[in-house]
């Protein structure tokens, strides 16, 4: 037992200059530097004086300190496994082993986490998310599975901590949803799921099939980064169409029924969005815009335009060939990334929010360069 013991030892020996590297690697003495300067500004008896300004700086401290705590909290990690471990050679205490393999397959989980973090280094992966969710060809059945959808990623959203709130919701003819949108915040949301951005397949036995055949149903799933007003991006009004609507749908908190849902289309591109979650009309318009600064500019990155104005709205198929990932519920059950090769059996699982996986198989992808950036 003595034998076991001492290979955790090394194990946590082999740890501690894993740890030191990543703090190198999550700049926290650039961090901690930035929380100084930030608290100063706070200290400033004209902080309030800009309300706008003031949120954004004690949202970015709260940021730096939740990663400091996060990095920190790892550390305190090691040292007690460290001293269990200790604790347990010393005494030769059989009963110790394992909790003490419990607590380091916890530490190691932990420490992977936020080595992760470290890969989220694009430009916009910080920001907040917005996801866009739109039914494919086959009417109730496709609503259906898109509905399913927009709850695998509020689920996963609520595990991993973020706020979710929903923007838009169109319900389906006879069950399930049209199209929807939600927002996703807190620090590194886009970054986390930019790798969902695609087209989802499901293969199942459908539940609105009287003779009980199995159905291949699709939907597409849009993620782009929110997009602040401070991003250089020029959109002229004599380029927007903007009609208002009455609100509804089950998926919005707070949809009344006042004519306040806001519509806008951006006329060179195409692009549209819309917003019915927010009490006013005039908030559902400053909504609905940065919803549209955030595709436009979405758009501009990836197709590498030089002006807004070339912007096109592109739109993928939403079928059979298009997609990134398959769900199968008959005759087996898996789920399975086609880009990255990872894949999970427990279907039930994947659809309650466990996404970790996948996210962290797409996020390594990119870094090894085995997947052709998006």
């Amino acid at each position: 037992m003595l034998i076991q013991f001492d290979e955790y030892k090394q194990k946590l020996i082999a740890m501690k200059p894993k740890l030191a590297e990543l703090e190198g690697a999550l700049s926290l003495n650039e961090a901690r530097t930035e929380i100084e300067e930030l608290e100063k500004q706070a200290a400033d008896e004209n902080f309030w004086s800009n309300l706008e300004n003031s949120q954004k700086v004690l949202q970015r401290t709260k940021q730096l300190k939740d990663k400091v705590a996060v990095y920190s909290g790892l550390e305190s990690r090691h040292e007690d496994v460290t001293t269990l471990c200790e604790m347990a050679v010393e005494e030769d205490d059989d009963s110790l082993l394992s909790e003490l393999e419990s607590e380091y397959a916890e530490l190691e989980k932990a420490l992977d986490s936020v080595t992760l973090q470290t890969l989220l280094n694009g430009e916009y992966d910080k920001n907040n998310a917005i996801i866009s969710f739109h039914a494919g060809a086959g009417g109730t059945e496709a609503q259906d599975w898109t509905q399913m959808l927009f709850r695998m990623y509020t689920r996963w959203s609520e595990r991993s901590g973020f706020k979710w709130t929903t923007l838009d919701y169109l319900d389906g003819d006879e069950a399930g949803v049209k199209s929807a949108v939600i927002q996703v915040e807190g620090l590194n949301a886009y970054g986390y799921l930019k790798g969902e951005n695609g087209v989802h397949r499901l293969v199942r036995i459908s539940p609105f099939d009287s003779s009980g055949r199995r159905h291949t149903s699709f939907a597409a799933v849009e993620v782009m980064p929110e997009i602040t007003d401070d991003v250089s991006l020029e959109i002229r009004d004599e380029d927007l169409r903007v009609d208002t609507y009455r609100s509804g749908g089950a998926g919005g908190q707070h949809v009344n029924t006042t004519d306040s849902a806001i519509r806008i289309t951006h006329i060179p591109s195409g692009v549209v969005v819309a917003c019915q979650n927010e009490r006013s009309q005039r908030q559902n318009r400053e909504v609905a815009m940065r919803m549209l600064r955030s595709k436009l500019v979405e758009i501009k990155e990836r197709e590498h335009f030089d002006k807004i104005e070339d912007i096109k709205g592109v739109q993928k198929a939403i079928e059979w060939g298009s997609q990134i990932r398959s769900y199968v519920f008959m005759p087996y059950t898996l789920a399975k990334d086609h880009r990255t090769g990872f894949e999970i059996g427990n279907i039930g699982a994947v659809m309650d929010g466990e996404l970790d996986g996948f996210v962290n198989a797409y996020l390594k992808g990119l870094a090894t360069g085995s997947l052709e950036k998006k």
